[in-house]
């Protein structure tokens, strides 16, 4: 299974997330509109390297970077916003993506929405 398909497992299996392109790349959505990871399979500006940029709740982003910097990063354009940046070129752990995943997904869905994926 390849990096998108595995990613893709992972998002859409989240209560009503979609996925959709933005800026050419694989994205996904809660309820279609407020995006809470996206994909880079071929990397993106300076990072060359395939990653995804997922939303962190708030002091996740400094807690990862501090605990594993060759892991994760501040992306351009939304590290202000506290997403986290994610290498996928470095074996990545799956089991610990879909964490994030998960943790993006509550970040930014609305609490009856992210209160689903306790009661599934």
């Amino acid at each position: 299974m390849d990096t998108t398909e595995r990613l893709r497992e992972i998002c859409l299996r989240l209560p009503e997330a979609t996925e959709r392109p933005s800026h050419g790349s694989p994205a996904f959505f809660v309820r279609g509109k407020r995006q809470f990871v996206m994909l880079w399979p071929d990397g993106h500006h300076d990072h060359e390297f395939p990653h995804l940029w997922c939303a962190a709740p708030p002091g996740g982003q400094e807690e990862l970077i501090a605990a594993g910097p060759d892991r994760f990063f501040r992306p351009p354009y939304v590290g202000h916003r506290g997403w986290i940046g994610v290498r996928l070129d470095r074996d990545p752990d799956w089991s610990e993506i879909a964490e994030l995943c998960e943790d993006a997904f509550r970040t930014v869905a609305p609490k009856t929405l992210a209160a689903r994926l306790d009661a599934d």
